[in-house]
């Protein structure tokens, strides 16, 4: 079954102005499925790099791959590029000999030096995750909603997450099992192989102090003590798990970005289900934590880049965004009613002069409030959507 995506117009409009078309995000995010489907009306070839045959050629002879692959074709479609050696320097030679290529990676080091910086001018990077809350939506059939209704959905999408084979999956029981199955998958293949880590049980353990701590400042040096590992250690398997999509860390929100490298930054799991199978946990009502950490994975589908911003008196706003031109802080609660702002978000307004603020309830009232004259939303998933300009529900 094959479920709408989103971004499948960008992604075709784009690719008309470069060679390149790259599209990464975490493993069985549809990545090959949307591309699969937007290749079917084209003359186009598929190669997946899995396959060791087409991997050594294009390793040893590209001009031989192109002949064996290309020849003939108006497009190729080049899935799991990250796995072949010298790739940037191939594509490069491919696109300036006139190939024009949609490629995919599930990993992050497609956009390292060694690759991109071959293919400036030539490549556009766009990235796909796993469903946001409308493809959820589109892939269960639900066009009419009550609010009982829509917030049963957005419990499952929480709980269980978007990536499509889950999503598709009917039972409870089978949708943790191919959850856990996804993990281990994402992190013996995409992490171990593709960041050369024998140690899988320290990765393992540092995943799951991930998934307790969600949402919380991370201090490396306790993290590294609690673990056992070093600090070098520690932000290795780190940058690994955020190269394959599995965490994101948000860093801290100040006016003079290079202030943000230098700070503690928060963790948070791109995927909810990923996220409640690594802590082994499936909650029945969600707690602030849950709901915050799938609000993050929400903004980032819409395309945002969530900061978080606490004070040393211990004022804090959930996230801050910059949304056209725009500073715009948003709350995360379980329960919110309009009128009731929230001393943290109260105070960052005022300090930075917002004009305005959401808070995203899963379960609360929608309506607005006026604070010093700048505007309080109070909304929902599909509003916060829909706030962003993001695809309306229906």
């Amino acid at each position: 079954m094959y479920v709408q995506r989103d971004m499948a117009s960008r992604f075709l409009e784009v690719s008309e102005a470069y060679r390149i078309t790259a599209l990464v995000g975490p493993r069985q995010a549809g990545k090959t499925t949307m591309l699969r489907h937007l290749m079917s009306s084209l003359n186009a070839s598929y190669v997946l790099f899995d396959d060791p045959d087409a991997r050594s050629l294009f390793e040893e002879d590209v001009k031989k791959f192109r002949t064996q692959y290309m020849d003939g074709y108006d497009l190729t479609v080049l899935d799991e590029v990250h796995y072949c050696s010298d790739a940037g320097m191939k594509l490069k030679y491919l696109a300036d000999t006139g190939s024009r290529m949609w490629i995919t990676s599930s990993s992050e080091t497609l956009l390292g030096k060694d690759i991109l910086s071959y293919l400036v001018g030539r490549a556009a990077v766009l990235r796909l995750y796993p469903f946001n809350i409308n493809e959820f939506l589109r892939a269960r059939g639900q066009k009419e909603f009550t609010p009982a209704i829509l917030e049963r959905q957005v419990w499952e999408h929480m709980t269980y997450g978007g990536f499509p084979q889950v999503v598709l999956t009917g039972s409870t029981e089978m949708k943790k099992t191919v959850l856990a199955n996804l993990h281990e998958t994402m992190i013996l293949r995409d992490v171990a192989r593709t960041f050369s880590i024998d140690n899988i049980s320290s990765l393992e353990r540092l995943s799951r102090y991930l998934a307790v701590n969600d949402g919380g400042i991370l201090s490396y040096s306790k993290a590294a003590d609690a673990l056992g590992i070093s600090f070098r250690t520690l932000k290795k398997y780190l940058d690994a798990l955020t190269k394959s999509y599995l965490v994101a860390p948000v860093p801290p929100f100040f006016t003079n970005r290079n202030k943000e490298l230098s700070k503690q930054p928060k963790i948070y799991f791109m995927d909810t289900g990923i996220r409640n199978t690594v802590a082994d946990t499936y909650p029945g009502e969600p707690d602030g934590t849950l709901f915050e950490n799938y609000v993050f994975s929400e903004l980032v589908k819409i395309g945002l880049e969530p900061r978080y911003w606490r004070t040393k008196s211990g004022a804090e706003v959930d996230f801050i965004v910059r949304h056209e031109g725009e500073i715009i802080p948003v709350e995360v609660k379980i329960r919110a009613s309009p009128g009731k702002v929230e001393r943290g978000l109260r105070s960052f307004m005022e300090r930075y002069g917002v004009k305005t603020a959401l808070v995203v309830s899963y379960r609360g009232e929608k309506g607005e409030t006026r604070l010093n004259g700048s505007k309080v939303t109070y909304t929902d998933i599909p509003g916060l959507w829909e706030f962003f300009g993001g695809s309306p529900l229906r």
